[in-house]
């Protein structure tokens, strides 16, 4: 896997993946340049958590046969205040819609979490990861 980012703004980068071909833009904050032309890294690193976990969740429900209409995914991230800067706590919640088994679906976001997310296997296991799950009828 391979990411290439090149510079396009005073605080702005390109990435581009080399397996998929997908693109996006990286900006800065307004007080190192920024223009607001896309997502700051730690936005993205939380979607990017965001994004593994609900891939999972649908893969694991769409085995089960489960009929999962549609998953929202709300995720908020602490980061310290002094340098050097981390996320100190980061809490998820998966909104979910459908007749989906709501152990089913409690389950199904335990194994993406707790197990199969490559991104949360990534990080420290001492973040303070939390989660919770919301069933919409």
């Amino acid at each position: 896997m391979k990411v290439r980012l090149e510079k396009v703004g005073a605080a702005a980068f390109a990435a581009k993946a080399d397996e998929s071909g997908a693109e996006l833009v990286l900006d800065g904050k307004a007080e190192i340049g920024g223009e607001g032309r896309g997502m700051r890294p730690t936005e993205l690193f939380l979607s990017g958590l965001a994004g593994c976990a609900a891939m999972d969740v649908v893969h694991i429900l769409k085995r089960q046969r489960e009929p999962l209409e549609h998953l929202a995914i709300e995720i908020e991230g602490d980061k310290s205040a002094q340098p050097p800067s981390r996320f100190t706590a980061v809490r998820i919640k998966f909104i979910a819609r459908g007749a989906v088994d709501p152990h089913k679906l409690e389950r199904a976001v335990a194994l993406s979490v707790d197990k199969y997310c490559t991104v949360r296997n990534t990080l420290d296991p001492a973040l303070d990861l939390s989660w919770q799950v919301e069933l919409e009828s």
